[in-house]
């Protein structure tokens, strides 16, 4: 597997061949690693805020990666076909973190075009090994693509929280026995180390499950959060607020939440090209047909102040309704549909904390988002505010 991408490093260009060389067989050392037990304490270790006040994450949405450098590129340019393979993306991958230098990595489900692929755990170890190399915390969800090939969805998560440096769950241990799908979790962001509020979780990440296709007759072709994991969800979000509030250092309201699932809400139907506040509808919205409700447990409930999707490739739009962002990340991957011309994508959100009058940092100020193009320069686009704890907030990008 990993001698293929070797031999096909030199269709990424001559300027780039040593240090791909050098990426790949670090990738390769790594991955001999991928079926040995995540250890407990990985999936002990806390994500926190940095010393300058951020959290930074990298959003990767519909990977589609099958067979290496034997698969080829779809909805590319002429000048593209012929040397444009899974390599691609791993290379943009490679590039943009280390561009942004992300403290997380988050894949919202595609990761494997399972229709085309011969090997499901081949395809995931080779689709996640630039985030495996980078050694940067990084999780995964599934789409509604991942599992069409020789794992089920559980086998494939099962395989996922094996993998070096990955904080995934297949599910959480309290709503194990309830829960629909597979890959419902939270991950708690402390504050910054030396602060009033190291030990406690300033911003909360909800990683759910959306299905795969509907398996209710006259329901439409995709699935949705079900009514457990929305149980789940409100559940955990009241929990997570408890502690926020209870001393030590008790804290009021509630500490800000991003969710990240594979499958768009109805309601990003709501947006066009024109009235998003940043990006672009070049398509339809492929969500279920059937409203569950979720966008509407999450309004409700107030901590959310963004979700993040994938699915529809060449849509990367940010939205606000009733205070809720509800963004497309772009596709990602080169083996997924795309526009011709359109450069894949990656979508980078920013926490930044507060600074209090003794100096150290304290809770969340602000959260922030912009993506990344796969071109030549890794252009930055799409510069936008998505929430502030203050109407005075002054945020520079």
């Amino acid at each position: 597997q990993f001698t293929v991408f070797l031999g096909s490093i030199t269709m990424v260009g001559d300027r780039r061949r040593s240090s791909l060389f050098d990426f790949f067989l670090f990738s390769a050392s790594l991955l001999c690693l991928c079926l040995a037990p995540i250890t407990a304490s990985a999936h002990r270790r806390k994500l926190r805020f940095g010393v300058d006040g951020e959290f930074k994450i990298l959003q990767v949405a519909d990977m589609h990666f099958a067979n290496g450098a034997t698969t080829r590129c779809l909805n590319v340019l002429p000048s593209q076909e012929a040397h444009c393979s899974d390599v691609n993306t791993t290379v943009f991958m490679s590039r943009v973190i280390a561009a942004e230098k992300p403290d997380l990595i988050v894949f919202t489900g595609d990761n494997i075009m399972g229709a085309g692929v011969k090997d499901a755990v081949k395809s995931l170890n080779a689709a996640f090994a630039p985030a495996i190399a980078s050694k940067i915390p990084w999780v995964a969800i599934l789409g509604n693509h991942d599992q069409e090939s020789t794992l089920t969805r559980q086998e494939l998560m099962n395989h996922i929280v094996k993998l070096p440096n990955t904080l995934s769950q297949v599910n959480p241990p309290e709503a194990a026995h309830y829960i629909d799908g597979f890959g419902n979790y939270n991950l708690q962001i402390h504050g910054a180390a030396d602060s009033s509020l190291q030990n406690k979780s300033v911003l909360n990440l909800y990683l759910l499950d959306s299905g795969d296709y509907s398996s209710v007759p006259d329901m439409g072709l995709y699935d949705w959060v079900k009514t457990s994991q929305q149980f789940w969800f409100d559940r955990t979000s009241k929990r997570l607020q408890r502690e926020y509030n209870a001393k030590p250092n008790p804290q009021q309201g509630m500490a800000p939440g991003l969710a990240y699932f594979h499958i768009p809400l109805p309601e990003f139907w709501s947006f066009d090209s024109k009235n998003a506040t940043k990006g672009v509808r070049q398509e339809g919205t492929s969500s279920a047909s059937t409203n569950s409700g979720f966008f509407t447990t999450m309004v409700a409930r107030g901590d959310v102040k963004s979700v993040f999707v994938g699915h529809d490739h060449v849509n990367d739009f940010c939205g606000k309704l009733k205070g809720l962002n509800l963004c497309y990340g772009g596709g990602f991957g080169y083996h997924a549909y795309g526009k011709v011309g359109w450069e894949r994508r990656a979508r980078v959100v920013v926490a930044d904390l507060n600074k209090e009058r003794s100096g150290k940092w304290g809770d969340v100020k602000s959260i922030r988002t912009w993506k990344r193009l796969d071109d030549q320069h890794l252009s930055v686009v799409d510069a936008q505010l998505l929430w502030s704890n203050s109407a005075n907030v002054s945020v520079v990008f």
